[in-house]
């Protein structure tokens, strides 16, 4: 590396190695985020070429530069070169436009260079200007990816960003390399941002074959679990997409932000490659199932899609098109354990669903107001909005309890159960956790989704318990 290190100028990459994300994808995200239908004016700009599409994107497309993740380590490196007197330049392959404003924001750089119409600057391309522009002297080269290999290899000191060890290796041999900012596992961050926590709701497709009291049942039981994992799949791919599409949104919210795709753990590309084998597992388990459930699950998946893209941002719609993907559930595990769901159960469920996601957003209204931040990033919803919603959650969790009330005097229920007047507590005690749960978002001691909290948290899970052993009770 030389004895004067500082002397040399510091060539910089930009995606994946000053920040942890990839501007292309950013804008790409940020543009079918506001309009799906760029999607068909994407492909008419890739036909023109690669760097005519990144031209475009970055003509189009407004990222916030400040919320982009940086990688850390690194960004103190540069800082305290700069501070020495070094000259550092930033060349990268994204398009021009977006390098200028990303130089213009972190003020480090004394010049910068980036991918036109005419030239991709990648690889090879890209040690061509650096020559062009210092000829044979030694310089300094910063990057991240295989890409970048011809310009560690002509480089006089070699510096590695988030790179694999397989990568790190394969320089090593040749020279010293200095190493910053070093990946995770990504396998961990992809099981983390798949968000398995959340499967827990998919439970609900047990539950019409509990009430059907066929759950020993191990033929019918077999079915169940098959729709429990092929409702797993589906959700998930929804949400890398919703993370893929949220990533500015979600860098607003003060616990969204540390999510794997958001944050910059993992690779925006892993989660776009992942999105699609995923649901393509589903799809394929669900062809072991009846016709009415691979029906029930195109619907959920098409209806979840709609609510990303739209629905999302509709003011009380996204609170009703959640609880119809609940009772989505319900439906779903009745079909593929072919029986009929009972109109009591989609009527409670469609209010005390309903409820909990109002809760949700109630939630997360106090907890973002805390901040100075009046309006929900993503959503429809403001400050002004939190009396409204307590309001309408209440009555709808009230209702909840009131439907369930009414079915246990149903003739339907005298039928079923062989002691319905058994059923009478589980009113209690489920007014005692809705009334625990609305307690602890109104005081803002509510931090994550309602469900989860319920799951989570121990008087819940105890009034659970007894409530299935009041359902056997009354069997």
């Amino acid at each position: 590396m030389g004895n004067n290190a500082s002397d040399i100028p510091l060539y910089v990459d930009l995606d994946g190695t000053l920040i942890k994300s990839d501007l292309l994808l950013e804008g790409l995200f940020l543009l079918l985020r506001n309009n799906p239908l760029y999607l068909f004016i994407v492909l008419l700009w890739l036909l023109s070429g690669r760097s005519h599409l990144k031209s475009e994107v970055a003509r189009t497309a407004s990222i916030n530069t400040a919320l982009l993740p940086v990688n850390p380590e690194f960004l103190a490196f540069l800082q305290q070169e700069k501070a020495k007197g070094r000259r550092i330049v930033l060349i990268s392959a994204a398009n021009e436009r977006a390098v200028a404003t990303v130089a213009d924001h972190f003020a480090l750089f004394d010049e910068h260079y980036g991918s036109n119409d005419a030239t991709n600057l990648k690889a090879e391309t890209k040690l061509k200007r650096i020559q062009a522009h210092i000829g044979q002297k030694n310089f300094a080269y910063a990057g991240n990816s295989r890409a970048d290999l011809p310009l560690w290899q002509a480089a006089s000191e070699v510096i590695q960003v988030n790179c694999p060890p397989s990568l790190t290796a394969a320089i090593e041999k040749i020279k010293p390399v200095r190493k910053f900012d070093r990946p995770g596992n990504e396998l961990h961050l992809l099981w983390e941002a798949l968000r398995p926590h959340q499967w827990i709701k998919n439970g609900l497709l047990f539950i019409p074959l509990i009430l059907a009291q066929k759950v020993n049942n191990l033929h019918l039981l077999q079915h169940a679990i098959v729709a429990f994992v092929c409702f797993s799949l589906a959700a998930s791919s929804v949400y890398l997409l919703n993370d893929l599409l949220d990533l500015n949104s979600d860098r607003h919210h003060p616990s969204k932000k540390q999510r794997p795709l958001a944050s910059g753990r993992l690779s925006l590309y892993t989660g776009l490659f992942a999105m699609p084998v995923i649901l393509l597992a589903a799809l394929i388990l669900a062809h072991t199932q009846t016709f009415d459930f691979v029906r029930m699950l195109g619907i959920y998946w098409l209806l979840t899609m709609f609510y990303s893209f739209v629905l999302k941002r509709v003011l009380l719609l996204d609170l009703v098109t959640l609880s119809s993907l609940y009772c989505l559930r319900l439906i779903s595990g009745a079909a593929a354990v072919s029986v009929l769901v009972s109109p009591w159960l989609l009527a409670f469920s469609f209010s005390l669903f309903t409820g909990l996601a109002v809760v949700k957003r109630v939630t997360e209204l106090i907890n973002i107001s805390s901040d100075s931040v009046f309006t929900l990033p993503g959503r429809a919803y403001t400050r002004k909005h939190l009396r409204m919603l307590t309001i309408l959650g209440i009555i709808c969790c009230l209702l909840a309890v009131l439907v369930l009330g009414i079915y246990i005097n149903a003739e339907e229920a005298a039928a079923l159960y062989s002691s319905p007047l058994v059923l009478w507590p589980i009113c209690g005690l489920l007014f005692l956790v809705l009334f625990r749960l609305w307690n602890f978002a109104i005081d803002g001691r509510l931090q994550y989704d309602p469900i989860l909290f319920a799951i989570r948290d121990r008087p819940s899970q105890i009034a659970t318990a007894l409530m299935f052993v009041l359902l056997w009770m009354a069997i």
